[in-house]
């Protein structure tokens, strides 16, 4: 009971604005519990009259009858539609808590443990709470009715109302041990059903790229494998509650015998009159679904506390990690920042070890080097995307670690080489990162991008859908749709991560005169093998294996460093 309190407490918090409708139907849903309570006691006493010819007295119950079955239909009428949008209510901030929450989780455990967990919980798990007031209101009241009906048996006869009880009390015990190992199955499911949601969702995702790495087979085994381990799953704990069903309803049919022969005796001996026992043998019979009722709700409660823990897993701290900022906050910060011998490791796998270098404000700077050398990395520790090892990244002299979200994020943009493109129009895209867009900006941005004359030849132009990840686009279109998403952003830091290398040499070009019209108004990153784009930075820094070999201007490097030059020269042979 302690556990389905938590989890009353866990949905409660999500009550703010709907407190009265939740008390209100608390209220109805007493008075429907009340109602159908009185309901077969009323039927109780229409067939005792009936059956002993008492018709004056059955028109007077009859019309009892009337009166509380119309108070119980519209009383049940007015809960069921105020629960429909107490369910909404609660389901919607439960699901964007959660999906906040989410966004909050360090990138390093959302790519250990993979989308499909977090989308079983964000759909299922919190649609399981929103619905507890339900179970609450709808199977506890019918624990009551139950209970109503137990006393009436009682009133009737305390023998047969004795041997209903230690009959409830052995189905009942049935009952707790069939819902003990369902809770235990339950949590195995669960987990079958979150890789089976991963592999689900990266089939959708990565379906170009199966096809074109021609590897359907071999995916679809693993798809295979995961339905067979969760259907598996799912028969077991099927087999388990009918298994354990069916010796509920063997012993229930032994003990409803049992019953009609206690009924035989006690009306031989006269503890009772035949109506009574007709109306005994009903409620009994109305009384069957009880014990099914109480196991079910045990279920329940162990449902809820299973998708509870799910879903404070995410809420919480301990299994996965949240980013952590700052307290400082900077309106608008200047530009110049700082490496201070960082090291940083992926796993195991160190990527900087020990890297320094200075950048001033205003200053159009590059990084170069081969595939793995730590260039991107760079980009993700300066907008916090992880954190470093050790030594410090300094924005304006403050220490990374010391600033808030918005002041990191709000004046850093990242444009990178794959970068994410939202199922939603061209115009919503670019209206992500400046609510009150206009227009004019909007249009401006994308000219500068070179893609205004893409969109005016698209029949819906700007408000054009572009499917999940931009999958209507080209390579070079969604980079260029981030570009002008970035413009739009105009933030004081701009960081380039191959964003050019999908595009051709006449847009590159194109691409490359509105890098040169932010120069000396931004403070400007650009990670690029094509190293014709670099030439004119202020400064270029040559990595390898995670340090700086060497910097300075173009015309330096291509005299004072071999690998840099042999790079430049290399690329121009291929042009």
């Amino acid at each position: 009971m302690k556990k389905f309190i938590k989890c009353l407490q866990f949905v409660w918090r999500y009550s703010d604005g709907i407190k009265s409708r939740i008390l209100f139907l608390f209220i109805v849903n007493i008075l429907n519990i009340a109602f159908r309570i009185a309901t077969p006691l009323v039927s109780a006493q229409v067939i005792i009259k009936l059956t002993n010819g008492d018709y004056n007295s059955l028109i007077y119950w009859g019309i009892i009858l009337f009166t509380i079955t119309l108070l119980e239909y519209s009383t049940y009428y007015l809960s069921r539609t105020r629960m429909s949008f107490v369910y909404q209510r609660l389901s919607k901030a439960i699901t964007k808590d959660i999906a906040e929450n989410i966004l909050k989780i360090t990138n390093d455990d959302l790519d250990k443990a993979g989308s499909g967990i977090f989308l079983q919980r964000i759909n299922s798990d919190t649609d399981k709470l929103a619905d507890i007031f339900y179970i609450v209101f709808d199977v506890i009241g019918e624990v009551f009715i139950h209970v109503g009906n137990f006393v009436a048996i009682f009133i009737l006869n305390y023998i047969a109302g004795i041997f209903v009880l230690l009959m409830m009390v052995i189905l009942f015990i049935i009952e707790n041990i069939r819902a003990k190992k369902k809770e235990k199955l339950d949590k195995i499911l669960r987990k079958a059903r979150d890789n089976l949601s991963t592999t689900v969702s990266e089939l959708v995702r990565g379906s170009r790229d199966i096809k074109m790495l021609n590897s359907e087979k071999d995916f679809l085994s693993k798809f295979d494998k995961d339905v067979d381990i969760y259907s598996e799953k799912y028969l077991r704990l099927r087999n388990i509650t009918y298994k354990w069903r069916l010796l509920s309803w063997n012993i229930d049919n032994i003990l409803e015998l049992v019953f009609i022969l206690l009924l035989v005796f006690i009306i031989k001996e006269k503890y009772i009159v035949s109506a009574s026992a007709v109306v005994l043998y009903t409620y009994v019979r109305n009384s069957h679904g009880f014990y099914y009722l109480v196991g079910d709700l045990i279920s329940y409660f162990k449902e809820f506390d299973v998708s509870r823990n799910r879903l404070e897993e995410i809420l919480g701290d301990k299994l996965y990690k949240k980013e952590k900022f700052g307290d400082v906050h900077l309106d608008k910060i200047n530009g110049d920042f700082e490496f201070r011998n960082v090291d940083f490791s992926y796993g195991k796998n160190k990527v900087l070890k020990n890297l320094s270098f200075k950048i001033a404000a205003n200053s159009t700077v590059a990084f170069v080097g081969k595939s793995g050398t730590g260039k991107t990395t760079i980009f993700n520790l300066l907008v916090k995307m992880y954190d470093v090892d050790s030594g410090q990244i300094l924005i304006d002299n403050h220490d990374v670690k010391t600033l808030d979200k918005d002041t990191i994020r709000g004046n850093i943009t990242i444009i990178s080489q794959n970068p994410y493109i939202f199922n939603m129009t061209i115009k919503e895209n670019l209206q992500l990162v400046k609510k009150d867009l206009t227009d004019e900006e909007m249009k401006e941005a994308c000219r500068l991008a070179c893609l205004d004359k893409f969109i005016e030849n698209l029949e819906n132009k700007y408000d054009t859908v572009i499917g999940e990840g931009g999958v209507n686009l080209s390579g070079g279109q969604k980079q260029r749709l981030a570009i002008a998403r970035a413009l739009i952003q105009k933030t004081e830091i701009i960081l380039f991560d191959e964003a050019t290398s999908a595009l051709d040499n006449e847009t590159q070009y194109e691409i490359q005169k509105a890098i040169e019209n932010m120069e000396g108004e931004y403070t400007i990153l650009i990670i690029a093998h094509r190293l014709s784009t670099i030439k004119k930075a202020n400064k270029i820094f040559y990595l390898e294996e995670g340090q700086i070999i060497d910097s300075g201007s173009h015309e330096y490097l291509i005299n004072n460093c071999k690998p840099y030059k042999y790079l430049y020269e290399t690329e121009i042979e291929k042009d």
